[in-house]
């Protein structure tokens, strides 16, 4: 039967009462916190948001890294009927005041005190915030309490005083068919439309991942991902929800590498950049092997891709694939702290094809998942046992699919959201009268029904020959120039391709030495010529792949590498092209001269 998230919260805290639903660490210690105990402060939480006055309906704005409080937020704010909508970190104070504007945000959940100084200086623009909540940390101003501004603790103490049945009243009036969350896209293109997510939506689309990959209430998972995008929810809340798994929150991002190794997950999920950085990593360490370790490597990277294939294919492994997984794949498997993993899955943003084979080759193949927050996250699946490398997996259960006539992916079922927020226009443009979803994708279905993104509608380069080009493509095998770290092709309505490249700041200095040169910082490198006639050589090898109008031409390098805190990616690591191909007009005229 449909079912609200509430529901699946509490029938789980029944279940599975005293296993570990959440863990973090304090004071070099991993603290536990059971599903009762989550249940629990959950519902104290949404107390504490109705003795603040949040009424049906109303925002519940939340600023912070992953943590125990940012879940009991937001599944506090559901069960009190409001909207939660989680805001990157990484947003100026001016895009934090449009979302919890737009989202009409009564109640603002900040991590710590600089979050609350972010609030505090926009309260008097935000006309409907009547109180912030802060998860840790101090809540005053110059020593003096501020009006308004309450403790995590201060917020549960004010819940113990709301009668349980204020809380019951409001959670036994939700539907499936309401909405229980708002989830900001990233802005690629534009301001961020507000994805309104129903119960039903999210919980149908996390019951399908669970039957996807067998989910237990035994697997542990890492939480590290914005839990702004709805990919980290589906992730580390809602699927271990819905079985009584554990979500464990990495100390940060910078710790990711140190955490899994002490989480030893079941299910990791990482977007391209971070499985591209794993893949520098594991190359940079395989270079200093010499000899007979050597040999053995590359054998054991032959049987591994030998034994993907033979699995894509549907036939046995090699029979020598046992061996070379104790020899070899056990160790990185251990080395990476993926040694217990199940499932290892990638998306949100295309990833290269020659980082899966890589990956592949190692006994680790990386399942890439399609979808986008309008689908509740995702829409195909590739599983351990179906998936084809290069293609983003079939249709979920329940799922239809279906390429338009000018190549765009459209997407029908039970997990395509309500509409954008407050913005029917918008939402009539992305949603048919059919009730199939255009999802800007330009796609391709093979025999099998396996979904192959070939790029975006949006961003497909035009030269002036008339060529279609999908950039993306291009940009991830650039990428695996091991002294490049992010590329940006370039040539719409010009006569040839052209692209940006960064330098990976460990990986070029070792390729500019290796080619001769002296030069070791970016701009040192992209003057010396030794180490530019490498890099071409490196382009010249990429282009040896490609058609001859998608060849690379020429290229520039840029000073630094693209960051988020620039403007030049979204939260989640995506190229916002517009900015930087505006950022970068001078260089990229310059490629044209």
């Amino acid at each position: 039967m449909p079912e609200t998230v509430i529901d699946v919260l509490e029938r789980t805290a029944r279940d599975h009462a005293d296993r570990p639903a959440m863990r973090t660490k304090a004071g070099g210690a991993w603290q536990v916190t059971t599903w009762k105990e989550y249940r629990d402060q959950a519902f104290l939480a949404a107390r504490g948001f109705l003795a603040l006055g949040l009424a049906p309906g109303e925002g519940v704005a939340i600023l912070g890294y992953n943590r125990p409080e940012w879940f009991l937020a937001d599944v506090g704010a559901i069960a009190a009927g409001g909207l939660p909508a989680g805001i990157y970190t990484s947003l100026t104070p001016d895009q934090c005041h449009y979302i919890a504007d737009h989202a009409g945000a009564a109640i603002a959940v900040v991590e710590n005190a600089a979050y609350l100084a972010t609030f505090l200086a926009l309260r008097d623009r935000l006309p409907k915030l009547r109180a912030i909540v802060v998860m840790s940390g101090a809540v005053t101003s110059d020593g003096a309490p501020e009006p308004g501004v309450h403790t995590w603790q201060q917020l549960l103490e004010l819940g113990a005083g709301v009668p349980a049945g204020d809380l019951r009243a409001r959670i036994a009036a939700q539907k499936p068919e309401d909405a229980c969350t708002l989830i900001y896209t990233s802005g690629t293109t534009g301001p961020p439309k507000a994805v309104t997510l129903s119960h039903h939506n999210v919980v149908w689309t996390a019951a399908q991942v669970v039957t996807a990959y067998s989910a237990l209430a035994t697997d542990d998972m890492v939480s590290y991902l914005p839990l702004s995008h709805i990919a980290e929810q589906v992730v580390s809340l809602h699927t271990p929800m819905a079985t009584g798994g554990c979500s464990w929150f990495a100390e940060s991002l910078e710790k990711l590498r140190d955490n899994l190794l002490e989480i030893r997950p079941h299910f990791f999920f990482a977007v391209p950049r971070v499985w591209e950085k794993m893949q520098a990593a594991i190359q940079a360490a395989g270079a200093h092997n010499t000899g007979l370790k050597k040999k053995i490597a590359a054998w054991a990277r032959r049987v591994g891709a030998a034994g993907s294939q033979a699995e894509q294919a549907g036939r046995r492994k090699p029979l020598l694939y046992p061996l070379a997984d104790k020899l070899v794949f056990s160790k990185v498997r251990g080395r990476l702290g993926l040694d217990r993993a199940r499932v290892l899955a990638t998306s949100t943003a295309p990833i290269a094809v020659e980082t899966l084979d890589f990956f592949a080759s190692l006994g680790l193949p990386i399942l890439e998942v399609y979808g986008m927050s309008e689908c509740t996250g995702p829409t195909t699946f590739s599983t351990p046992d179906r998936y084809l490398l290069g293609t983003v997996g079939r249709a979920i259960a329940g799922t239809e699919l279906r390429i338009a006539e000018d190549g765009e992916v459209l997407i029908r079922g039970a997990h395509v959201f309500l509409g954008y927020y407050k913005n029917p226009e918008a939402t009539q443009e992305t949603v048919d009268g059919e009730g199939w979803l255009h999802s800007g994708d330009i796609g391709e279905l093979d025999a099998d029904g396996f979904l192959r993104i070939t790029d975006r509608k949006k961003e497909l380069l035009i030269t002036s020959g008339g060529k279609n080009i999908g950039p993306q493509i291009l940009e991830g095998k650039l990428r695996q120039i091991p002294a490049v770290s992010q590329a940006v092709v370039v040539g719409d309505r010009r006569n040839y391709l052209a692209a940006l490249l960064t330098l990976d700041p460990q990986a070029a200095p070792l390729a500019a030495a290796a080619a001769g040169s002296p030069a070791r910082t970016p701009r040192e490198l992209a003057a010396c010529p030794l180490f530019r006639r490498h890099l071409e050589g490196q382009v010249e090898a990429v282009n040896a792949t490609l058609a001859r109008y998608e060849t690379i031409k020429k290229f520039a390098i840029l000073p630094a590498e693209l960051s988020i805190e620039a403007g030049e990616l979204t939260p989640t690591m995506k190229l916002k092209r517009r900015v930087v191909t505006q950022k970068y007009a001078a260089e990229i005229e310059s490629l044209y001269a």
